[in-house]
């Protein structure tokens, strides 16, 4: 089976697991004091987080408890089809505007920023730090691109029970630099 076929069922299971996880597991809350407890943050460090959707791991409770400890909060923006995203600072109170796949983001007026922290959505991760999304490849391009110019985290955001054994990968995927879950923070050598 090549790797897109692999991938692409890993993505069909991950996406079942997911579901029955999202209603019996850890409070969110616990999974952001995780993260807090666990991931070495610069004091100035500006976050960018995501708008969860479907039945995502939310980061609402992290991003209020980040924005208490005087982080700048960012949120992405798909600006085109194969191209990086764009990370703009969200604004308390902030209303977000429709985006393509359905997604909430920022309008494309609201200030830029690069961000040294990504907190990532998934489907899957694996103890190497590979990390299963959707497809489309946004966050593979935007770490790639990042890492380019500068230093950046990349921080999973799960469900302990989205660990799979082995997440299908090629050359053109970014690894996870850390993952979160309610079972703590995991940092992974890359």
């Amino acid at each position: 089976m090549d790797i897109a076929t692999s991938k692409q069922a890993l993505r069909n299971e991950a996406l079942r697991r997911r579901a029955a996880l999202v209603t019996s597991l850890a409070d969110p809350a616990l999974i952001a004091e995780n993260f807090l407890n666990g991931v070495p943050l610069p004091a100035a460090a500006t976050v960018s987080a995501y708008v969860a959707i479907g039945d995502e791991l939310d980061p609402a409770p992290l991003v209020d408890a980040l924005r208490s400890r005087g982080h700048s909060i960012a949120l992405p923006r798909v600006a085109g089809k194969s191209k990086p995203l764009a990370f703009h600072l969200y604004a308390p109170g902030a209303k977000l505007v429709p985006g393509v796949f359905g997604l909430s983001q920022p309008a494309p007026d609201w200030p830029q920023v690069v961000p040294d922290v990504l907190v990532v959505p998934l489907l899957a991760f694996d103890d190497e730090g590979n990390r299963l999304g959707y497809g489309a490849g946004f966050y593979d391009r935007t770490l790639s691109n990042l890492r380019a110019h500068h230093k950046v985290l990349a921080v999973g955001y799960a469900f302990a029970g989205q660990e799979a054994p082995e997440v299908p990968h090629h050359d053109g995927d970014e690894k996870l630099d850390w993952v979160v879950t309610e079972d703590g923070a995991r940092k992974f050598e890359r």
